[in-house]
């Protein structure tokens, strides 16, 4: 089964996170979610990546914060995608961890999103987006979520004209 793996730094990252996997579940697709930290549990770390390649993991999501390193370290062990999704977790309000995932060597990349809440939902995108390659249902269901997000746009700015206008 190919499923989209998310693993998070901590537990703290998971409020955050929700988002990610909410936008999954809206579409359908299935995924695994794990703590693990690239600093404090590497050992777990680099055995999850094994055996999720091995369980049909096709991409993955790391979210972490300060250091960030999470995202880098998965990209080390597998040639699957990986997307890091920074996290506000530090005085610097997630800057830190923006520039750690986005400044990869090299043959190590790291596609790195937003920090935070819409980092989270267009990892989920990305990842999807990924699997439409060769996935011809979830390629319609993102079109179609395009074309009702762009509809939503005219309904918001009717609505705005409309009392604009009338004033």
């Amino acid at each position: 089964m190919k499923f989209v793996s998310i693993v998070i730094g901590s537990k703290s990252d998971y409020e955050v996170m929700k988002y990610c996997s909410d936008t999954l579940e809206a579409f359908g697709v299935s995924y695994e979610l794990i703590i693990s930290s690239a600093h404090r549990s590497p050992e777990r770390t680099k055995e999850y990546i094994e055996t999720a390649e091995k369980k049909g993991a096709q991409v993955f999501i790391a979210a972490a914060g300060m250091a960030a390193h999470l995202a880098g370290v998965l990209s080390s062990k597998t040639v699957k995608p990986i997307i890091g999704v920074p996290m506000s977790a530090s005085a610097l309000s997630g800057i830190d961890a923006l520039l750690s995932t986005v400044q990869m060597p090299a043959g190590m990349p790291v596609a790195t999103v937003a920090i935070g809440k819409a980092g989270a939902i267009n990892s989920a995108y990305l990842a999807m987006q990924i699997l439409a390659l060769d996935n011809e249902e979830l390629s319609y269901k993102l079109r179609e979520d395009r074309i009702a997000k762009a509809k939503q746009v005219e309904m918001d700015s009717l609505e705005i004209e409309t009392i604009i206008s009338v004033k």
